[in-house]
């Protein structure tokens, strides 16, 4: 599909219409993945989609129609069916064209030359063969997947405004199977990047997690000084991240409503939105609405700077757009979304916080998140699994126990944090980041 070659066709057809505003959104978007079992490739799988959303205002409401068609007959009809859609819009949203920003970053993304497919099957395999190498304990099940998407949007509008980049995701994972003493167990280990070093690091984790679980025994309630491994930290901020989102404030969805400027956490508590972070692939330097994105400190010593907005939300506060105005494809609506969205790591080696916390649990696995949390309120009750620490050092590992709490007293009650800042997959433009963090006397049901 070439949007250059319908770009004028679309602009014709809204300037016939009569349309003094709208604006057109391309997406395209290209991937590939190979996946392997028992020592094969299991599955191969390719494909390019995409297509085009177009919003228009009339009488002062957004009407948008998207679609995958690239035929002249399809642009008349798509502008046609923005213009009735507007007509039927009931949201009381100011419906804004945005002009442009001022300054849009310069980007630098790191290159990550295509696969074939030969070369990624090879990679897939060698992952593969390399987990099942680490334990005679590997069993059946042990697999490997292997991942790349580029996707290419462009954005113009009526006012002259036009913004395209590039992004891309490319990425390794293997799960190890074990088998020991009468027991089996498994575990995930997935990471952004390709390379020789990247698949023995993947492959090494992968299995020494799974072995790690065997003989996991149960522990007592309680309460107990906890530290979240990053990537469970990171995962509890995805899930509550939605009370960052102004839109939600003002829905009443928030707890964080009315609280910007208002000290919110812990005064080691910083977290970053980061849409040019360097050395990802996923940067931008504009959001789904054309608006310029930059970096910020949502939180910043524990004070709430700023909720996150798009430009409708932004303006029933009167504030201005912090360009998280997202799309997650051609056809999805505005959005509010992070981008790089993380915790700051404060001053500790992994191994310095754990011997500050002395003894207490660190939780390696967190179930059912989002079943057992609740982003309105904060509760949260998550099975969980880990490992005892006592003097510092990790012990034990420990299964089937529930650890229970509020994300707003969380935030406060955060004593230390890792200087490692441990990152997860990219959603869309959106990547959670966090490190091993300390909180002490958490409630935990055990047996």
């Amino acid at each position: 599909m070439n949007f250059d070659a319908v770009k004028n066709s679309l602009v014709a057809e809204a300037k016939n219409a009569g349309l003094e505003e709208y604006e057109v959104y391309f997406m395209e978007s290209s991937g590939t993945s190979a996946d392997t079992l028992k020592g094969e490739i299991s599955s191969f799988s390719s494909e390019v989609s995409g297509g085009i959303s177009f919003r228009c205002i009339v009488n002062g409401k957004m009407g948008s129609a998207s679609t995958e068609l690239f035929t002249n007959d399809e642009m008349k009809a798509l502008v046609a069916r923005a213009i009735e859609n507007a007509k039927n819009i009931e949201s009381d949203d100011k419906a804004v064209i945005f002009g442009g920003s001022e300054k849009y970053a310069e980007l630098t993304l790191p290159e990550f030359p295509a696969k074939s497919t030969a070369e990624l099957k090879k990679l897939a395999l060698d992952l593969h063969n390399k987990t099942c190498a680490e334990s005679e304990c590997i069993i059946d099940g042990t697999s490997a997947t292997v991942i790349q998407n580029s996707t290419r949007i462009v954005l113009i509008n009526s006012h002259g405004l036009e913004l395209s980049t590039n992004v891309g995701v490319v990425g390794m994972g293997a799960q190890a199977v074990v088998a020991k003493d009468g027991e089996n167990q498994a575990s995930f280990a997935l990471e952004s990047g390709f390379g020789e070093e990247l698949v023995d690091y993947i492959a090494k984790s992968a299995t020494s997690d799974a072995l790690a679980k065997i003989g996991a025994c149960e522990i007592e309630s309680g309460k107990y000084d906890v530290i979240f491994c990053g990537k469970q930290m990171k995962a509890l901020l995805s899930t509550f991240s939605s009370v960052f989102s102004g839109r939600s404030a003002n829905l009443g969805l928030s707890l964080l409503k009315g609280k910007e400027g208002e000290k919110i956490a812990a005064d080691c508590v910083t977290v970053i939105d980061d849409p040019q972070k360097e050395g990802s692939a996923t940067q931008t330097a504009f959001d789904g609405e054309g608006v310029a994105t930059y970096t910020k400190k949502v939180i910043e010593n524990g004070v709430l700077n700023t909720l996150l907005y798009d430009i409708a939300s932004a303006d029933k506060v009167g504030k201005e757009s912090t360009g998280n105005g997202q799309r997650g494809s051609y056809a999805s609506p505005v959005s509010i979304a992070p981008y790089h969205f993380y915790l700051a790591g404060g001053s500790l080696s992994d191994d310095e916080l754990l011997a500050s916390m002395g003894d207490g649990l660190y939780i390696t696995e967190l179930k059912g998140l989002h079943a057992g949390a609740n982003a309105v309120t904060g509760d949260f009750s998550i099975e969980s699994a880990g490992f005892r620490v006592r003097d510092g050092k990790k012990c034990e590992a420990i299964k089937s126990f529930t650890v229970a709490g509020n994300f707003f007293e969380l935030i406060k009650s955060i004593e230390a944090l890792a200087a490692d800042v441990k990152f997860g997959f990219a959603g869309g433009f959106t990547v959670f980041g966090a490190p091993d963090t300390l909180i002490r006397q958490m409630s935990v049901a055990g047996k």
